[in-house]
């Protein structure tokens, strides 16, 4: 029998969305019964923590997870004490710092804790984001030099580990503090703090740059504590910045990261920090956010400056303490993210067109074009990944010159791949983490490249599938969709990478009304002939199967089995709860589920 056919939920083998739905295993099952009958939890938060591997003795502590029993000692860290002591140094004696941040909302929240630790302690610096298109990511040789002349101290935040000469040619001390992959050979620095490097252990491979600088402003709380008498700033009240990086860099959602969220969420509650504060109101963020507001609302809002507009607009609203200012720079990256929006759109257009005449079966899909702008390649190649369950490399050319941008599946890890081919001179630079990857290479080397990526990608098992399968986590009622589920649920949560929030199949439902919204989505009620009604909402419904689905079941009265996320929607006071549908198959055999 093929593996998982055993565990097939409500028999469906071929969705509207092509795909076999898949139920827990026999095991987690069994698992989670042990959990229920221990701790009283609904099932369906048991099977949650059932898959997760927790056992029934540590339940309740997984729901709670506390910062202080999950954080790390920062001084495991290689040259913790090194970057700590330098820091401090030029704290004490009033030297000049420069902050050199990568142009992503991880550069931009990681320059963001230092500006606010370093103006708690009286100190200013200046905060330095380079230009995507004519500078590129990381530290250059120019920037150094110039920021070098008139600084005492640069500290590079989420880029810098692979920047030898530019970090040769500052001319002035320089601390990395990075989570990117690192090479063979470091460059030559005071220090470089980074659980990515080659002679770490890996064990915090998972935290994302700002997190890393908040293990350094850990340390230097410490000694500053235990060797000068003094308490350092409040670094709690900084974690909504890690919380922001967290979620928006896709780091995986596990151990300490997700007190990191849990607790940076309870700080951004209270709104007490300008830009965040600025920019929620912007976005019309009515209420307190949630881990899918910071990589969906407020992320792809501060991503926006550096994809397509001036590239130190994020980070300059997330350090400023003025209200004006802060208001005038979230509408200008309000308005930047709807030019980005059609931007993207165009090129993601293109480049599937592109992908799909090659082939989308290999394992690795890629696409490249002329113009292509280079704040947006990265997303475009997101989306190609999540079409095609794939590997996606997404460049953009101007003349000779391509940039690319690269994300990944579970299980394969990009970065290496491509650090590997920068090794062996088949591109001019690249690197990155094993999720997602950044690119340089000629119109020469474009099509040898991906030749050779390809193979080094399919070694580790990409575009091996013969088929998609849909991951759900429990079979439900309508009349057991409650918000005090959700409430329950969302104690296991937060959810993102690598903690995937969990996926509900409500069975055999009749559609009761339809109704287009936008360009091509599709709200909707179901029923299953109780008193209880779901509302639903199903996203890029009109351009696929699902939504002319959805109108056929209304008119015809068949019913369907419906598959996605239950979230609650607060709409005039009210709340409810509603289904983000991602996919469905007819519950009679006739029409084939």
């Amino acid at each position: 029998m093929e593996a998982g056919v055993q565990n097939i939920c409500l028999d469906v083998t071929r969705s509207l969305g092509a795909k076999r739905w898949i139920a827990p295993a026999p095991e987690v099952m069994r698992h989670a019964a042990a959990i229920t009958r221990e701790t009283q939890l609904p099932e369906a938060v048991a099977i949650l923590l059932a898959q997760r591997g927790i056992d029934p003795e540590q339940a309740m502590r997984f729901l709670s997870p506390a910062l202080r029993d999950l954080l790390p000692d920062p001084r495991h860290l290689r040259d913790m004490d090194k970057a700590a002591a330098r820091i401090l140094a030029a704290v004490t004696t009033r030297q000049k710092i420069a902050i050199f941040a990568d142009y992503d909302v991880d550069g931009g929240s990681s320059a963001a804790l230092l500006v606010d630790w370093l103006r708690q302690m009286g100190q200013t610096a200046t905060l330095y984001v380079p230009d995507r298109i004519d500078e590129g990511y990381g530290p250059n040789i120019p920037a150094m030099q110039e920021l070098g002349a008139a600084h005492d101290l640069i500290i590079c935040v989420d880029c810098g580990t692979l920047s030898h000469e530019p970090i040769a040619a500052a001319g002035c001390d320089v601390v990395v503090l990075d989570h990117h992959l690192g090479g063979a050979t470091l460059p030559e620095c005071v220090a470089v703090v980074n659980p990515n490097r080659q002679d770490e252990t890996g064990e915090l491979g998972h935290l994302c740059a700002a997190a890393v600088v908040f293990l350094v402003l850990v340390e230097m709380n410490r000694r500053l504590r235990e060797d000068h008498g003094k308490t350092g700033p409040d670094l709690i009240a900084m974690l909504d910045l890690v919380a922001l990086a967290t979620v928006a860099d896709v780091a995986p959602l596990i151990g300490v990261n997700r007190a990191f969220v849990r607790q940076g969420l309870t700080v951004m509650a209270r709104r007490q920090r300008t830009g965040l504060v600025a920019l929620c109101d912007v976005a019309r963020l009515d209420r307190p956010p949630s881990a899918y507001h910071l990589g969906f609302v407020l992320g792809p809002r501060i991503n926006a400056g550096g994809r397509i507009g001036e590239a130190d607009l994020g980070a300059r609203l997330l350090c400023t303490t003025n209200m004006q200012e802060a208001t005038e720079l979230a509408q200008r990256l309000e308005s930047l993210n709807t030019d980005r929006r059609d931007i993207e759109a165009a090129v993601r257009a293109a480049a599937l067109e592109q992908a799909e005449s090659r082939g989308l079966d290999g394992p690795l899909v890629w696409a490249a074009g002329e113009g292509w702008h280079a704040g947006v390649v990265g997303i475009v190649a997101s989306r190609l990944k999540e079409t095609t369950n794939r590997p996606a490399v997404v460049i953009g050319f101007d003349g000779d010159a391509g940039k690319g941008s690269g994300r990944s599946v579970s299980g394969v890890d990009l970065g290496a791949a491509i650090q590997k081919l920068a090794a062996e001179g088949m591109i001019e630079k690249g690197g990155g983490h094993k999720m997602a990857a950044g690119l340089s290479l000629s119109r020469a080397q474009l099509e040898p490249a991906m030749d050779r990526l390809s193979a080094l990608l399919a070694r580790q098992g990409a575009g091996g599938e013969t088929h998609q399968d849909l991951r759900v986590d429990a079979v439900i009622l309508p009349s057991a969709a409650t918000p005090e589920l959700l409430a329950q649920m969302e104690q296991a949560g937060p959810f993102g990478a690598s903690s995937p929030a969990p996926r509900f199949v409500l069975p055999s439902l009749r559609i009761s009304f339809t109704k287009p919204v936008g360009e091509n989505h599709l709200k909707f009620t179901a029923t299953d002939g109780g008193p209880s009604r779901l509302e639903g909402i199903a996203f890029g419904a009109m351009d696929g199967p699902l939504g002319p689905a959805l109108q056929e079941a209304q008119t015809s009265g068949r019913k369907l089995h419906l598959a996605g996320r239950l979230e609650v929607n607060h709409w005039q006071g009210r709340v409810k709860v509603q289904l983000r549908l991602e996919d469905a198959a007819w519950a009679d055999a006739s029409k084939g589920a």
